[in-house]
């Protein structure tokens, strides 16, 4: 009975030491991504300041607002397709070779580049829409994903399933938004956006649970490098998510300059 006893103790403290480890775990995932976000927010505010001038240049956008020499070479030149296509190339080619062969410090560097070049592909946001509509849209989007991330979190509903089917929705939703680059729809940018914003509400809370998972499955090998890493690629994938959430929220929400 004793050894009972001694064996129950030693598996609840056990439990409690994996619920801390995983308070931590998630505390550092949410904290890495907003770092990320900070860094897009203000790399993609600065751009877009170096981007636009009132004073007179050959690259007119608006009533006083015209494009400098930088902006036309980032967002009018051949090289807007490098910025538009390179985080997806990184995601695609890039990141998983680097949680493979990569440090733990090497991964989180690339994760702040990564939300940097990010920011640099978003200058235009801040080009176009007001900022009280950029403000008002993170803020729905900010609430929505709280909400979201945490039912993931507490749900005991396997979202494994339905992973896997957000997932091929996202590769529709590419496919769609290529073939809408040569379309130039308006309704069907708005239909991609309406879906868009479902998928990535889906994906938020499938990725919360999945990082909350691996990081209990993974505990009791205590391959620290191994859950540091884990907790930057679970940051990338929400700050993914909010990312996608918030600019297809804003095609509904943002007022245009």
């Amino acid at each position: 009975m004793a050894q009972f006893d001694t064996m129950r103790s030693a598996a609840g403290a056990r439990a409690a030491e994996i619920d801390a480890g995983l308070r931590a775990h998630m505390n550092k995932v949410y904290g890495t991504m907003s770092v990320g976000l900070l860094i897009t927010a203000l790399a993609a505010w600065a751009i877009a300041n170096l981007s636009i001038t009132s004073s007179p240049t050959e690259y007119q956008i608006g009533a006083d607002r015209y494009l400098t020499d930088l902006g036309y070479t980032l967002y009018v030149s051949p090289v807007k397709y490098a910025l538009m296509f390179a985080p997806l190339a990184f995601i695609l080619f890039g990141w998983g070779s680097l949680m493979r062969r990569g440090s733990a410090s090497a991964v989180q560097l690339g994760f702040l580049a990564f939300a940097a070049v990010m920011g640099v592909s978003m200058g235009t946001v801040f080009m176009i829409y007001t900022p009280y509509s950029i403000t008002q849209t993170f803020l729905v989007t900010a609430i929505a994903f709280a909400g979201l991330s945490l039912w993931g979190y507490t749900t005991k509903r396997d979202l494994s399933g339905m992973g896997t089917f957000l997932m091929m929705g996202v590769i529709g939703l590419l496919v769609a938004m290529v073939v809408n680059m040569f379309l130039q729809s308006g309704v069907m940018m708005m239909a991609i956006s309406a879906i868009g914003v479902l998928i990535f509400a889906g994906l938020t809370a499938f990725y919360t649970q999945d990082i909350k998972a691996t990081y209990v499955a993974m505990a009791t090998q205590g391959n620290q490098e191994w859950l540091d890493k884990a907790a930057y690629d679970g940051a990338l994938s929400l700050y993914i998510s909010f990312l996608n959430m918030f600019q297809f929220l804003l095609m509904f929400m943002g007022q245009q300059e």
